[in-house]
């Protein structure tokens, strides 16, 4: 995967999150998922990456209940 589709998929991470999660602003979702997607940022394969920045970003809404992510 090269470096601008793992940025496509992740932009549909946060589309996905948008259509989960309708009542957070985009900024909001983006606020999430892009330290999500830092924290990976130095992981050898990349194939996987937008799957576990969106598991990890579903998983902070979880946690904190989405209401309150905002």
């Amino acid at each position: 995967m090269t470096n601008d589709e793992e940025l496509l998929h992740i932009d549909q991470v946060i589309d996905r999150l948008g259509m989960r999660f309708p009542e957070l602003p985009r900024e909001s979702i983006e606020q999430v998922v892009h330290p999500a997607h830092e924290h990976f940022a130095n992981g050898k394969v990349r194939d996987f990456v937008p799957l576990l920045v969106e598991r990890l970003a579903r998983e902070t809404y979880a946690a904190f209940g989405a209401a309150h992510v905002v």
